[in-house]
């Protein structure tokens, strides 16, 4: 007998999308504000009811099956429908609400983007919350269709036919030095870049930046010599030493340092803000979307 939908308890679809999202039943359970058996029953009678075992147990987590794959992109859309609809009569009035936004963003979009939402908050919304953390491309997808993320501010990278965008911002990258630094009153040509030493910002242990690929079209080398993991410390660096840094012009104008052209051409750092297609007309994420794009002057009229 074919499978309908007045046969299978629809709450076994929040537990499909959380098992889905979280790779693991005790995390599961804890989002869910369940016990971890409840869970793996609720798993139980899924298996059973779509005659497939849906999520392996491996040592890296709950792996879904093909068939679990092929139906979390329309369960995750149908969930997110369904509150969307439940929350349609519900004005969001920024001044009252009580509520918590869960943005992926690196630390320099933070840097670039967060002091501003944050007086937003203060003045216009005291009750809203915004937690920042940093999802990796591969799981961002994943996370805005379930839910758990409300939005994510990443490079022009993200392919998904079910995630909207907006651009945010285009900038230039500039080069760093001490105001006493002495090179920091000559013109800075490739030879005198060159001829410093470098911060190089990644969170990866190894591997070439953007800045790095520029030069070797050129067939130069830079001098690395110190590799940071994150841009909140590389500026304290620079005024601290005779070490150079190519970063945004919008950071490096945040710090008491010279700032000076590059002089090769590097394509500027590109931000764009995503969400899932299903929360577009939900009001909440609208106004978020809305301040931040207006702190760095883009307009929520130029999303895709």
């Amino acid at each position: 007998m074919p499978l309908s939908l007045n046969r299978v308890d629809l709450n076994l679809f929040i537990v499909f999308e959380a098992i889905y999202a979280k790779r693991n039943l005790t995390r599961a359970a804890e989002i869910l504000c369940l016990t971890q058996p409840a869970v793996s029953n609720a798993l139980a009678r899924m298996r059973a009811a779509f005659n497939d075992p849906l999520f392996v147990s491996t040592p890296g987590g709950m792996v879904p099956t093909p068939v679990a794959e092929n139906m979390f992109g329309r369960v995750a859309e149908a969930l997110q429908l369904l509150n969307s609809s439940i929350q349609e009569g519900n004005r969001f009035a920024p001044a009252t609400a009580e509520k918590t936004f869960r943005v992926s963003m690196s630390d320099l979009a933070e840097t670039l983007i967060l002091p501003a939402v944050g007086e937003i908050l203060q003045s216009q919304a005291p009750g809203v919350r915004i937690e920042s953390y940093y999802t990796s491309r591969e799981d961002v997808s994943r996370q805005l269709a379930s839910g758990l993320l409300d939005l994510a501010v990443d490079a022009p990278l993200l392919n998904d036919p079910q995630l909207r965008l907006a651009p945010m911002l285009e900038e230039t990258y500039v080069c760093m030095l001490r105001e006493d630094h002495p090179l920091a009153d000559r013109p800075l040509t490739l030879e005198s870049y060159l001829s410093l030493g470098h911060i190089h910002v990644s969170s990866r242990r190894q591997g070439m930046g953007h800045v790095d690929v520029a030069l070797n079209k050129l067939g130069q080398r830079r001098n690395i010599k110190m590799r940071v993991q994150h841009y909140l410390v590389a500026p304290q660096i620079v005024l601290a030493s005779d070490l150079a840094l190519s970063a945004p012009l919008r950071l490096a104008r945040g710090y008491p340092a010279k700032i000076l052209d590059l002089p090769f051409t590097l394509p500027p750092l590109a931000l764009h803000l995503y969400w899932h297609r299903s929360a577009d007309l939900d009001q909440a994420n609208q106004w978020l979307r809305a301040k931040l794009l207006s702190v760095v002057g883009a307009s929520p009229d130029m999303a895709a």
